[in-house]
């Protein structure tokens, strides 16, 4: 099932992507579907008359994986971390599809990490890999932007990682999806002048699984509903500039694209 946060004539909503005789639609859902269930208002509203949201606006936390993927821990001049390499990323960083990265004055370097995205359904906490499972609500896409430069100048990642809108999400939320092996492909339009693969990987290099990193978060800190767990970025990382566009796309899930803007 596809749920997606959209914006129409009225304040954002929730809703459930389908099908009506060919015609892509979203059935309106009453409420978060995270806090209220799947309660189906029994509205639909064709899908090309609304604005995909980021599907989930995390009311706590985004929490990443660094150096998931050996080809990517390689590139970045490290190793393969013992255990999973957690830090945070502020849910004010978070924008949905289409919006625009704004590209901070403070960098010259910017970057952008195609990654899968796992997102929680309920409080939880001391999880073990074989329970994961049941804290998921689902998945979805996402870029972790990422001011490279300031990461190495700082010594830790709160500000290269943290600006606003350098946690694009989207472009909804897959509640049945295996993310055990599927690809993650990045591709970036320079400048308008078309599309170039910069990544491409499969989930099932990851170093640590998504039940391993439930299992090692959920050991020291509690877990909401809505908080979203990037799970790594394979190798392939580098620069975006004002006037490109970044598209990520996950093989079952569906593609996110944002432009690169200047914040003037």
């Amino acid at each position: 099932m596809r749920i997606a946060r959209f914006a129409g004539d009225d304040d954002p909503r929730f809703g459930v992507i389908g099908d009506d005789n060919g015609v892509p639609t979203i059935a309106v859902l009453n409420g978060d579907p995270l806090y209220a269930g799947l309660n189906l208002s029994g509205q639909k509203i064709p899908l090309a008359d609304v604005r995909l949201l980021a599907p989930v606006i995390p009311r706590s936390k985004v929490v990443c994986v660094g150096k998931n993927y050996a080809k990517h821990a390689a590139e970045m001049g490290g190793e393969v971390p013992a255990e999973p390499l957690i830090f945070l990323k502020p849910n004010t960083s978070v924008i949905g599809p289409g919006e625009p990265v704004f590209y901070p004055e403070q960098s010259k370097d910017v970057h952008y990490e195609g990654e899968l995205a796992v997102v929680i359904g309920r409080i939880c906490r001391d999880i073990s890999a074989e329970d994961a499972a049941k804290v998921i609500f689902g998945y979805t896409v996402a870029n972790d932007v990422t001011a490279r430069d300031l990461q190495n100048k700082d010594g830790q990642w709160a500000r290269a990682k943290g600006f606003d809108t350098f946690c694009p999400l989207g472009p909804w939320i897959e509640t049945d999806f295996d993310p055990s092996n599927v690809a993650v492909t990045t591709r970036l339009n320079s400048q308008g002048n078309g599309d170039e693969i910069k990544q491409d990987g499969r989930t099932s290099d990851m170093v640590f699984t998504v039940p391993d990193i439930i299992q090692y978060v959920s050991s020291f800190m509690t877990l909401l509903p809505g908080d979203v767990i990037l799970t790594g970025t394979p190798d392939g990382v580098g620069p975006m500039v004002v006037g490109d566009e970044v598209s990520v796309t996950i093989e079952g899930l569906g593609t996110l694209t944002n432009p690169v803007v200047s914040r003037d």
